[in-house]
């Protein structure tokens, strides 16, 4: 079962990097399972991972169960997520280059332009600017992941994704990415939201 969980990691980094939605050795996904937490290592090429690069964290503690590998400086981060919020089994970090864009700007990303988009992220809020791989951001991302929503916006920064499941935390970061890049394009022409009405609707088929 661990061995599937770190290759399915390797897999979904791929996948990020592949759509362009991190750098080289940016960004960092995890899965938690039976209260450890499989984390993409750091300095490494996030294209070329396998099973045996993933490395392991006790939630509870944050002892590195795998000392002879590097942890991603953003392990905090995961960890204290996963500590707030018990739904969470799967944590998307990266880098998407509209999203953050959007990160650095005092704009919002619309996520009201189609459906879909609004189905699978709701609102997405705004983390305040700590440096990264810090306490102080992993206490921040944490303090906001508790209110409930599925991706979150890190100032400065880029963005990260939740979900029940690794397919699910990588959907929500493709979503964003391309609720921001809409964002952007909609300034180009004349669009129409999703009324209050089916926002509603929406919610109560999410809940």
């Amino acid at each position: 079962m661990k061995s599937e969980i770190k290759a399915e990691i390797a897999y979904f980094m791929k996948r990020v990097y592949d759509r362009g939605l991190t750098t080289a050795t940016g960004g960092n996904i995890s899965s938690a399972c039976d209260g450890i937490m499989f984390i993409t290592p750091s300095g490494k090429d996030k294209a070329s991972l396998s099973a045996d690069d993933i490395a392991a964290v006790s939630i509870e503690s944050g002892e590195n169960l795998t000392p002879d590998k590097k942890l991603s400086i953003e392990t905090e981060m995961h960890r204290r997520v996963y500590l707030v919020r018990p739904d969470v089994k799967a944590i998307v970090h990266s880098h998407p280059v509209f999203a953050s864009l959007f990160s650095a700007s005092p704009c919002s990303i619309n996520t009201s332009i189609i459906a879909e988009s609004y189905f699978l992220l709701d609102e997405v809020e705004k983390v305040p600017y700590a440096l990264m791989g810090t306490a102080e951001l992993a206490m921040r991302v944490s303090e906001y992941a508790a209110k409930g929503g599925m991706a979150l916006l890190l100032e400065n920064h880029g963005a990260i994704a939740f979900g029940r499941d690794l397919m699910s935390a990588f959907d929500r970061m493709e979503c964003l990415e391309q609720s921001a890049k809409l964002t952007f394009l909609s300034r180009t022409i004349e669009i129409n939201d999703i009324t209050e009405e089916e926002r509603a609707r929406i919610a109560r088929m999410r809940s």
